[in-house]
């Protein structure tokens, strides 16, 4: 009876950031293959929190009690790395019919182009609705408590996420408050604030708006707050 070859599978992606739903395949997919490299590539259409190494560095911890699995940074094409390594199988997960789509024409591709295999897996249930797009969109708003943090990804990728982001926003603030000036404004005689106009003067509002519509937004504050609100991203 002839030997079996070693099946080494390739799951690869930008993992930016890694979720609970990429290692729930990794736990899976190691159970099926022999060998499974976990490729970090690098995508020039999508805008990057993590850099390849950072990334590499945050998934490497989260699979060391993995032995048949690794992870490794590339670029260029997928199937011109799968060969590279010896690997004869590409590991995609699929979340909707939206995913099965676009992996379908990957997966030709790939055949086509490159000869490797494409092996479809279906996330879990618990994980079928997270992505790093969205994860990201979170994360760059301020939404990343601590009990958000839990559900979407491991507290070593949380923390991580914090520390990038959290910088930047400490730039914008700081930034912000350099540009505001010291002390109370001066304010014109000729031209005094509403607040202190004699019963005789006239408080002067801004264009196209009235008295009437003012006391109305500032008797109801859930209003004027949804002003500001991204309904798009609640």
């Amino acid at each position: 009876m002839a030997k079996r070859s070693k099946i080494i599978a390739v799951f690869s992606g930008t993992f930016d950031p890694v979720t609970y739903g990429h290692l729930d395949l990794i736990e899976r997919a190691r159970q099926l293959f022999d060998k499974l490299i976990v490729a970090v590539g690098h995508n020039p259409t999508k805008q990057e929190i993590f850099t390849q190494q950072e990334r590499v560095k945050l998934i490497r911890p989260l699979i060391a009690d993995y032995p048949n699995v690794r992870v490794a940074s590339y670029r260029g094409l997928t199937f011109d790395y799968v060969r590279s390594v010896g690997a004869t199988v590409i590991l995609r997960g699929i979340r909707d019919m939206a995913d099965l789509r676009s992996e379908l024409q990957q997966a030709n591709t790939n055949l086509l182009v490159g000869n490797v295999e494409t092996v479809f897996m279906v996330t879990s249930h618990d994980h079928a609705l997270t992505s790093s797009e969205l994860i990201r969109q979170i994360a760059s708003l301020g939404g990343f408590e601590s009990y958000r943090k839990k559900r979407l990804v491991p507290p070593s990728v949380a923390a991580a996420l914090n520390r990038k982001l959290g910088m930047g926003r400490t730039a914008k603030t700081a930034s912000a408050t350099k540009a505001v000036p010291r002390g109370k404004p001066r304010t014109s005689r000729s031209n005094p604030p509403a607040s202190r106009a004699g019963r005789g003067s006239k408080a002067k509002w801004p264009p196209g708006e009235t008295r009437a519509t003012t006391a109305a937004i500032r008797s109801h504050p859930r209003q004027s707050r949804l002003l500001s609100v991204d309904l798009g991203l609640c």
